[in-house]
Parts: structure tokens; C-alpha cells; sequence
């Protein structure tokens, strides 16, 4: 993930943590605010070294970076997302992680609906 994706600044941190909403699962907890003049969105990974030993919080840290990579296209661009990893998280695989990530996006509504997810009118059409 290039750097300018990345939020490393306490100061935005402190933003997004104050004025953004969040949202959460057992896994991980979403904060995220929107950016009006931001063209792609940005994101900061959050850790505690209670979670797991380093290796393993590297690990997540990979894991989610590579899971809203391949989400780019379905995400809100002009947002700051901050993800806060829980202890569960650290039993998780890849493509779990990236399941859970999705999961707590759904519910946060910041995800843009495919044609797929878009529900079909009930009823017969005369």
C-alpha cells in the first residue's frame, strides 16, 4: 500500500477518533470519517501489544492492508478509515480477516452495493 494511503500523524488519528463514527465486530472496530477534498481513501491500523507478540500484529497489519486493497473498488474513496485490531483477530487468516472487514464495512454503510447485493422487488409485475 503506497505511503499517501497511509495515516501516520497523531493528529489525524486524534481527528478521525474524535469526529469520525465507528463501527464494530468481534474482530476489529472501524472508525472512519469523510474527507470531502480527498480523491482516494486513507487508512491507520491500530495494534495493542496485548492483542499478540509483534510478528503477529505485523502479520494483521498485512492482512488488512492487502484486504482493502482488493476492496479499493468497492469502498468510499473520499474517507479516513482507522482499524482497531481485537485480540480475536490474531486467530484469524487471510481471507477471514478479510470476511470480518467486510462484515463490519456492511454494517458501517460504507461500502458501495453491487448489482448483486441490490435486493429484487417482490411481487409479480402486471
Amino acid at each position: 500500500m503506497k505511503k499517501r494511503r497511509r495515516i501516520k500523524k497523531n493528529e489525524d488519528f486524534q481527528k478521525v477518533f474524535k469526529k469520525g463514527k465507528s463501527f464494530a465486530n468481534r474482530q476489529f472496530v472501524v472508525y472512519f470519517l469523510e474527507k470531502e477534498k480527498q480523491t482516494e481513501f486513507r487508512i491507520g491500523l491500530s495494534i495493542n501489544k496485548k492483542v499478540a507478540k509483534a510478528v503477529t500484529r505485523n502479520q494483521i497489519k498485512r492482512y488488512v492492508r492487502q484486504s482493502f486493497l482488493e476492496l479499493d473498488g468497492e469502498l468510499q474513496q473520499h474517507m479516513d478509515y482507522l482499524i482497531i485490531a481485537r485480540n480475536p483477530a490474531a486467530d484469524l487468516d487471510f481471507h477471514e480477516t478479510k470476511k470480518s472487514l467486510m462484515h463490519v464495512l456492511k454494517i458501517a454503510k460504507v461500502m458501495k452495493r453491487s448489482s448483486r447485493d441490490q435486493k429484487k422487488p417482490h411481487g409479480r409485475i402486471k
